[in-house]
């Protein structure tokens, strides 16, 4: 499990756990889950219209991950959100159908881009992999307590003078980043798994911010770590166990947290309730 030719998955994927876990906190804050599965799955035939040009793959991944991104915010704009992903999963579907068709890239190459290639990872994929993910993190570390008000407590941004749509905009070009990251590596199914059940289930213990935000990407990595382990094991498919652990983990919490809610109704302590706004509003 820890030979020569593991390495470097190891190494990549500790780093897109981190990631998926630092800006998954936001994503299921922000009740964004839908656009986390979208951007994935329409950015995915971007490989395929790298393929068609002769380019690197990232190449057309950052390129459908931008069309994606810019037309998640016109349409945001319009309407829902949740209307707003289905469109544009949709659109990027139905071009990717069309690259797809116009090359030779399925069998295995499909089957790569949806599932992820964790257990072939070169030393090349590590360089890309490692430069935008230092790039999230910096954005998300300038970021962290506008996007934090504006995903918890939309009226008290707007006191502070937070504009939601320029912070729309940032959260989807990071979300967007991390997506043009570890889909080769990862897969478009993947992606999705670490980006929601990791938070969810870190918001789901507890309501602290900086506790569930830390707890999030602890849990990522975990998840991460444990799938790998598991498909070296078995030989099974690491999407399975990506799947099945994450599965475990939030449905635990789940009932960890009606357990203790229960006890403590038992006892007059009240529950632990949704974020405090306290917590934002100490003077700086």
């Amino acid at each position: 499990m820890f030979a020569s030719f593991m390495i470097n998955t190891w190494i990549a994927a500790t780093i897109i756990a981190v990631t998926a876990g630092i800006l998954g906190f936001f994503v299921v804050l922000r009740r964004s889950a839908f656009a986390a599965h979208a951007l994935p799955i329409g950015a995915f035939p971007g490989a395929a219209a790298a393929q068609l040009l002769g380019i690197q793959p990232l190449w057309g991944l950052l390129a459908f991950v931008a069309v994606g991104v810019a037309l998640l915010q016109q349409l945001q704009r319009l309407g829902r959100r949740d209307v707003a992903a289905g469109l544009v999963l949709v659109t990027l579907m139905a071009s990717g159908a069309l690259l797809l068709s116009m090359t030779k890239a399925y069998g295995p190459g499909v089957f790569a881009l949806l599932f992820g290639e964790v257990l072939g990872v070169s030393s090349a994929d590590l360089l890309p992999v490692t430069i935008i993910s230092a790039v999230v993190m910096v954005g998300v570390i300038c970021l962290y307590r506008p996007l934090l008000l504006q995903s918890a407590f939309p009226a008290l941004a707007v006191a502070r003078g937070i504009r939601a749509g320029t912070t729309d905009l940032l959260f989807l070009i990071l979300l967007g980043l991390v997506t043009a990251m570890a889909l080769p590596v990862v897969g478009t199914l993947l992606v999705f798994s670490l980006l929601v059940v990791p938070a969810a289930t870190a918001q789901t213990l507890s309501s602290h911010p900086t506790r569930a935000f830390v707890l999030s990407v602890v849990l990522a990595v975990g998840l991460m770590w444990s799938a790998i382990a598991f498909s070296f094991w078995t030989d099974w498919p690491i999407g399975f166990f990506v799947g099945a652990v994450g599965a475990t983990l939030f449905s635990s919490a789940r009932i960890f947290r009606f357990v203790r809610s229960r006890w403590r109704s038992t006892t007059a302590v009240a529950p632990s309730g949704p974020l405090n706004p306290a917590v934002f509003t100490r003077p700086t």
